[in-house]
């Protein structure tokens, strides 16, 4: 009984191997093929630049600091004169970091993203702490949409535009000025005088 089960169970797994006989295969050769990961897949965590100015977009607002549960991320900065802030350092210990993104999610200046990048792995256990320059480096090819608010330059259009309207108001200044009043009219003509008596009208033929 117990030789029938055996051969019950074996003709079943041979039965679903052959379903998969000619198709493609799943599995690819790596390293030389590698699997092309989607968008929002948590690989290492990168910095990002400007796309226009290449500089850093973080802002030392340390809130992704903030929001990671393993005290994963180190960010050192400073004020300036103007009660500015400014970064000096940034660290991540990818040995502390668990992957969870919320990192990416409270920051508010499109400054870090969990990229789709996942070859990081090292033999020895200081090189999976990255510093500014290297996340920055590694994040520089990372796409991203930026979606920060810039302060748009006021047109040099307004300016002229401003100029020629308060010209017009002159030239419709000008030209009231130019037209007389009524009352002027009224004064520049000479009164009429009454008929005299004894003269008739040219039309009825009587006195006036």
């Amino acid at each position: 009984m117990g030789i029938v089960a055996h051969i019950k169970n074996l003709l079943i797994g041979m039965g679903i191997t052959g379903k998969h006989l000619g198709r493609h295969a799943i599995t690819i050769q790596y390293p030389e093929e590698k699997m092309e990961m989607f968008e929002r897949s948590r690989g290492v965590v990168v910095l990002l630049s400007d796309k226009e100015t290449g500089e850093l977009n973080c802002t030392a607002c340390v809130l992704c600091e903030k929001a990671c549960p393993t005290r994963a991320i180190t960010i050192e900065w400073h004020r300036d004169d103007k009660k500015r802030k400014h970064l000096d350092g940034f660290v991540i210990d990818f040995g502390l970091c668990c992957f969870c993104g919320l990192c990416e999610e409270a920051c508010n200046f499109c400054a870090i993203k969990m990229a789709n990048k996942y070859e990081f792995s090292t033999w020895d256990k200081d090189d999976i702490v990255w510093d500014v320059n290297k996340l920055q480096d590694v994040g520089r090819d990372v796409p991203y949409e930026d979606t920060r608010k810039k302060k748009k330059p006021k047109p040099a259009a307004q300016q002229p535009a401003a100029e020629s309207s308060a010209g017009d108001k002159d030239a419709t200044v000008v030209k009231k000025e130019a037209t007389p009043p009524a009352d002027a009219k009224e004064e520049a003509m000479p009164p009429v005088p009454p008929p005299e008596e004894g003269k008739t009208d040219d039309q009825s033929g009587e006195k006036a």
